[in-house]
């Protein structure tokens, strides 16, 4: 179980291969440009419609034929390179393994353990992992504009940015201390971190006593709205008087005076309601401030309505603090360096407008009203407290839970918060890989990279110009990895050396000291239309390749005694390029993979949940106004008529696959082609372990940037243990 952190065992090799790279990296860019300008992308054809003095055709014109000279001047030189490199690869490793070391902040709070994130003592109550898959088509410049994308340095840097940011942003937990009120709405999260910029990390539930976050200072933004009335203009509020009446005699309830209450938590001794600003019926027996007996709730010693010690048990109708409901919002410590990177010259304190690939832009999304059915007041140990429904208007809310579903499904415009596991296809280009790793390793420390094989070792007799594409990132230490090539690939599929890469990570240990792994597998299946034997063969493999994985990583070394490892899941992430609904992919759709792993989008065999979801998007319309950022794409993707625009769907007999879906009246079938998978399998979980998925997402923040949308799972596995 030796993890490959050098392409090759030696320096001389290592020498040679970069030696003959650079060799052949002039012929290679040069060929690659002049193909590039050959293929243009449909933003590059509206960008030359409107030039007047067609000044990027000229360019074109003119560039086009330098290409062609410098590319045979550099012929000789590849051919030299090539003659080097060729033979290196029947050595070379098949992935590359890195590791970052996490930050001191991160190993103060405990979040890292031997050089990693949550390896420490495994919880009795289980945990929540997070997974994401995603195809972001990083093919050579050349190649990436059959699918309608260019640019593929920059597109790799923008990928890697955007999902460090969105698995960066706070995440928000709700604990509910009793019963009796337990109407939270998930929709509801993205809308309750108006009060907040930045907090530290926190993983356990929150104290009722202020909370230190750390080395950094949480910076605490004035309430916008109120917690009992919504944005109404309202100025009799009890809570947030107006400024002109700030240090005023007069009470913010009664407007004279003298008209108070006895029972006014603020100020007792009247009996007039007619002035109170929450009920206006004068029936004091409802409102949640006027009613009989002191208003005040234990544990909230800074509510403005309370006095302490009057009541020893919070109460219900409290418009602050209603029975024990709280949320914590948690973030990731930034990077500095990349804070600093990112921000340039803008202020600490400066907003950076809708950018989706900044961190600002990606924390900031969460104060925005996408849909709330509950309101938040904050108190100062930086929890929020439930807000009845009564106090705020209802607002239609994102997450669903469809029917009898267990789980929340959603649309999001960004990545999970606290992304654990990160599975990437396609991501061919050694240039793109390098830059994309770099931005990925400011929050996974853990990744594999540049996997596959190249030339003529491995797979089969023919020779393989691209590697698999895959890549896996984890927030886990990697104990053991493998990859398998897939020897069955046809036409241009199999010129990459397509495959499965198989992980163990470490995710704690026991009180029995024993460890707690986890089982990864990434794929991209053969993606020709038509070969559903292929596809079928290479699931065979699949399941195969995996059982023998865990077989051998599970056994200790020879003349060791270790106690057994305990499993808490067995995952498989990936591009498998069929769909659930399509009559082509019958096949594929009643294989045995569905009957070892669940797929929680998945009713049977062509037929998918009503909520889910097409994951591959129509190539030509990449560029459009109307899917052009994140936020754009998911309000198209909530749409059913959006949906028939911009997703793929099955291909009909009256219609070529390769064309347009624009403007076909042609009825359509489901939600589009999901050909990107989450699938989980409880077999050889210990005995009365449980799995449960806790949320679904389809994601949009690579809008513009890849033809694929992400999906993330989040999955609770528990123990059925109870805490000490």
């Amino acid at each position: 179980m030796v993890l490959h952190t050098s392409p090759y065992t030696s320096a001389c090799l290592h020498f040679l291969d970069g030696l003959s790279w650079s060799l052949v990296f002039p012929c290679y860019w040069l060929l690659d440009r002049l193909l590039a300008s050959c293929v243009a992308t449909s933003l590059e054809k509206r960008q030359r419609s409107q030039d007047p003095c067609s000044f990027l055709t000229l360019c074109v014109l003119i560039s086009a034929p330098l290409y062609l000279l410098l590319l045979f001047a550099s012929l000789p030189f590849a051919l030299l390179g090539f003659i080097i490199w060729a033979p290196l690869q029947a050595v070379r490793q098949p992935y590359l393994y890195t590791y970052r070391r996490p930050d001191k902040y991160q190993a103060e709070q405990g979040q890292a353990g031997p050089g990693g994130m949550g390896t420490g003592e495994w919880r009795p109550q289980g945990r929540s992992f997070c997974f994401c898959t995603a195809n972001v088509c990083l093919l050579p410049d050349s190649l990436a504009r059959f699918n309608n994308l260019s640019d593929t340095h920059r597109r790799a840097r923008d990928v890697g940015k955007r999902i460090r940011n969105g698995a960066s942003r706070p995440q928000i937990k709700i604990y509910i201390d009793s019963p009796t009120n337990t109407s939270i709405s998930a929709a509801s999260f993205s809308s309750l971190a108006t009060a907040f910029r930045r907090t530290s990390s926190l993983d356990q539930r929150p104290d009722q006593t202020q909370t230190t976050n750390g080395p950094a200072d949480t910076e605490v933004e004035p309430l916008t709205e109120c917690p009992i009335h919504p944005s109404s203009g309202a100025t009799d509020c009890p809570v947030h008087p107006p400024t002109r009446d700030q240090g005023s005699s007069e009470c913010p309830l009664h407007s004279d005076g003298a008209n108070t209450t006895s029972d006014c938590p603020i100020h007792p001794g009247g009996t007039n309601t007619s002035q109170c600003p929450v009920h206006t019926s004068g029936d004091a027996s409802i409102c949640p401030i006027h009613s009989t007996g002191a208003q005040n709730c234990q544990g909230n010693h800074d509510c403005p309505m309370h006095e302490e010690g009057t009541q020893s048990k919070p109460s219900p109708d409290c418009p602050l603090h209603t029975s024990g409901v709280q949320i914590s919002i948690s973030a990731p410590e930034p990077d500095l360096q990349e804070e600093e990177a990112t921000t340039g010259n803008h202020r600490p304190g400066e907003q950076t407008g809708g950018d989706s690939g900044s961190m600002t832009a990606s924390r900031e999304s969460l104060a925005r009203c996408h849909g709330s059915d509950v309101g938040v007041g904050v108190s100062l140990n930086n929890t929020l407290s439930h807000v009845p429904r009564t106090s705020v208007f209802k607002r239609p809310g994102r997450k669903r839970r469809h029917g009898d579903e267990t789980f929340d499904h959603e649309i999001s415009a960004f990545f999970p918060a606290n992304l654990d596991f990160l599975a990437l296809q396609e991501v061919f280009d050694h240039g793109a890989t390098t830059r994309l790793r770099r931005q990925l390793h400011r929050y996974f420390p853990y990744v594999l990279s540049d996997v596959g094989r190249y030339g003529w070792k491995g797979c089969c007799s023919r020779f393989k110009f691209l590697n698999s594409g895959l890549l896996l990132a984890s927030r886990y230490p990697i104990l053991d990895a493998r990859y398998e090539c897939y020897p069955n690939g046809r036409g241009e599929d199999a010129l990459a050396a397509k495959g499965a890469l198989f992980a163990k990570v470490h995710l704690g240990m026991s009180h029995q000291d024993q460890r707690v792994v986890g089982y990864l597998a990434c794929t991209h299946l053969h993606a020709i239309e038509g070969d559903a034997t292929v596809r079928c063969e290479q699931l065979d493999l699949l399941l195969q390749w995996g059982a023998e994985f865990r077989q051998s990583s599970s056994q200790p070394p020879a003349g060791e005694k270790v106690l057994e490892d305990l499993v808490a899941f067995d995952v498989i992430l990936g591009d498998l390029n069929f769909d659930n609904c399509s009559s082509e992919d019958k096949l594929e759709q009643q294989h045995a993979l569905f009957t070892q792993y669940k797929d929680p989008c998945r009713l049977g065999p062509g037929e998918d949940k009503p909520w889910a979801l097409g994951t591959l998007l129509d190539p030509s319309g990449l560029y459009d106004d109307e899917v052009s950022s994140p936020e754009s794409l998911q309000k198209v993707m909530e749409n059913e008529e959006g949906r028939k625009e911009y997703l793929v769907f099955p291909p009909s007999k009256s219609q070529c696959p390769a064309s347009s879906q624009k403007g076909r009246k042609i009825p359509l079938k489901g939600n589009g082609r999901r050909i990107d998978y989450i699938l989980y399998s409880d077999e050889g979980l210990q005995r009365d372990w449980k799995q449960e998925i806790e949320e679904y997402s389809f994601i949009t923040q690579l809008a513009g940037i890849t033809d694929h949308l992400s999906v993330a799972v989040r999955l609770a596995v528990s123990t059925g243990e109870e805490e000490p």
